[in-house]
């Protein structure tokens, strides 16, 4: 790529990148500071609304296992543009949830359309950034999760603003819009980007499997913060104010981790020792919270938010890595998030079952450490070396598609 198209094409698509990400995850966390208005209005019991965040995080596991069959069928660029407009709808239609049903089918809709987003996205990065995978996908994992901390922010002010909590969830729609036109408008449409494989094609391969689990295991750790951080902490005495701002420190020390340890990995293709040095800062981080919870909270949510952010991003770059034709290595990271993101649903209901069975939630923490050991010996795996032999499936396809492969100019580094 010239000088002139980096200049032209890059800051613009970099942008897209930015704006996109920032919208995948601010419709589920702007409903957690509204909870209380929510149900008393929308007369919705705490258990049903928990299904505003449980429907769209199923959605967003089941979904991606069709990322693959949707890119073929209608090309990414379209998918990803549709998806967006049906986020920007879903959260439209939230000005006019007067009743629970509606609400839920706001947070339906929103997580469909975030679903084929990232189903799709990673592989957009690959096609488009082949020489700067690692560094695209920390800023898309950074904006991702900085997004979903602009939501719990934001929605609140604007309802306290307008004294309406749908204005606070439905403002989400202007971003959303801004993302569609920006898609629109700066989205290249790809030239030989390859067709992809069929998921079962992936699915036959173990590789695809230790990702899942990898991704499930990590993205569970978060799941579980975010549902019971708050909750344990008050169960100490804090305020909900207090206890609630942890979850922003967590928030911080994602959205950081995700940026720069991709950065501090592109210097190798093996990014082994930097996943094994965010495996350590959640252990770090859930041991503080399981032994010494009183002796420095606020660290032990950096520290832990550090390691969840970080690993996040280099495990998407590790699947992206598997494979040099970006449509493949996108399937395969759709797959990847598809598996991971119904494992990475449970961790929650386990540790509130745990907590009813112990009196708190020290055993949860205590589960995470060892899902953070078991995502440790998993990496071992990750020897690139053997990226080519675990994902041999491109030498089972027809030769016009391993030409499609060669010739396309993103697959070279």
């Amino acid at each position: 790529m010239s000088t002139q198209e980096t200049l032209r094409s890059r800051l613009p698509m970099l942008a897209v990148v930015v704006v996109v990400g920032l919208n995948l995850r601010p419709f589920l966390t702007a409903v957690g500071p509204l909870a209380a208005d929510i149900s008393a209005q929308t007369g919705l019991a705490y258990q049903d609304m928990a299904l505003l965040t449980l429907v769209p995080m199923l959605l967003m596991g089941a979904l991606a296992f069709l990322g693959p069959a949707i890119q073929r069928r209608f090309g990414a660029r379209r998918a990803v543009i549709a998806a967006l407009i049906v986020l920007a709808s879903g959260s439209l239609l939230r000005y006019f949830a007067w009743d629970g049903r509606v609400l839920i089918l706001t947070a339906v809709l929103c997580g469909l359309g975030v679903a084929v987003v990232q189903a799709l996205f990673p592989g957009i990065i690959k096609l488009h950034f082949p020489d700067r995978v690692t560094f695209v996908t920390g800023l898309y994992s950074s904006m991702l999760m900085g997004g979903g901390a602009v939501g719990a922010q934001v929605a609140p002010l604007v309802a306290k603003a307008t004294a309406d909590w749908r204005l606070g969830l439905a403002w989400l729609a202007i971003p959303a819009i801004i993302a569609v036109l920006m898609a629109a408008r700066f989205l290249p449409r790809a030239n030989g980007q390859g067709a992809s494989v069929p998921a079962m094609a992936f699915l036959r391969r173990p590789r695809t499997w230790l990702l899942m689990l990898s991704f499930g295991l990590v993205n569970g750790g978060y799941s579980t913060v975010v549902a019971w951080l708050a909750a344990f902490y008050q169960g100490h005495g804090w305020s909900t104010a207090a206890s609630g701002s942890l979850l922003a420190v967590v928030a911080l020390g994602q959205a950081a981790s995700a940026l720069l340890m991709p950065i501090f990995a592109s210097r190798n293709l093996d990014r082994r020792r930097w996943i094994w040095l965010t495996l350590a800062m959640q252990f770090v981080g859930f041991a503080g919270l399981a032994f010494l919870p009183y002796a420095a909270p606020v660290i032990w949510a950096l520290v832990v938010g550090a390691g969840l952010g970080g690993c996040f991003a280099l495990t998407m770059v590790v699947a992206l890595d598997h494979l040099p034709n970006p449509a493949q290595a996108g399937a395969l990271s759709a797959l990847m998030q598809g598996g991971g993101f119904l494992l990475a649903a449970l961790p929650p209901w386990i540790v509130a079952t745990l907590h009813e069975a112990t009196g708190g939630f020290i055993a949860g923490w205590i589960l995470h450490i060892g899902c953070v050991l078991v995502v440790s010996l998993l990496v071992l795996r990750l020897n690139p070396a053997g990226y080519a032999k675990a994902m041999s499936l491109l030498n089972a396809q027809p030769n016009s598609l391993q030409n499609q492969a060669i010739s396309s100019p993103v697959s070279s580094r």
